[in-house]
């Protein structure tokens, strides 16, 4: 389960980015829900929210990298609750998908503008829901098994 909702993760974001860079050119922006949401096609150099946006593809790669590294050295969580399974699945895809964009394009495209937090796309939802889920299942116990080791 876990591998097929990160592969899903990973095509809808592609497809959704190639969609927008075909329809929406860079720097332009369509409202959806006007003052609400649009879509705004920016590219994110940087690592997270534009930040460090002038350093080389190669660091926010190998971050994502190592992300990715830790998250299947770590494996043994893969078999665990099924919330926990799919909060790793989630952060994985997410993961995969930006660095998708870094390989490919250099930058990370962005489409998802709420007009008050930075233009953010599919994958990050999934990190951010992913790192939620993780913590919750933390903090709530469904990983208790996974504390005992």
């Amino acid at each position: 389960m876990g591998a097929a909702v990160a592969a899903v993760i990973v095509l809808a974001d592609q497809a959704v980015k190639a969609a927008v860079v075909r329809m929406i050119p860079l720097g332009e922006s369509i409202p959806l829900i006007p003052g609400v949401l649009s879509l705004t096609r920016v590219e994110n150099t940087g690592i997270a929210f534009g930040l460090a946006s002038h350093m080389p593809v190669a660091v926010p790669a190998a971050i994502a990298l190592t992300f990715l590294f830790l998250l299947f050295y770590n494996r043994p969580r893969w078999t665990r609750p099924a919330l926990v399974r799919l909060a790793l699945a989630l952060l994985a895809g997410g993961a995969v998908g930006n660095l998708v964009d870094r390989v490919r394009v250099g930058a990370v495209i962005d489409y998802l503008d709420v007009h008050v937090w930075p233009v953010f796309n599919l994958a990050d939802l999934a990190v951010t829901a992913g790192a939620g889920l993780l913590i919750g299942s933390i903090v709530f116990g469904a990983d208790r098994d996974v504390q005992k080791e």
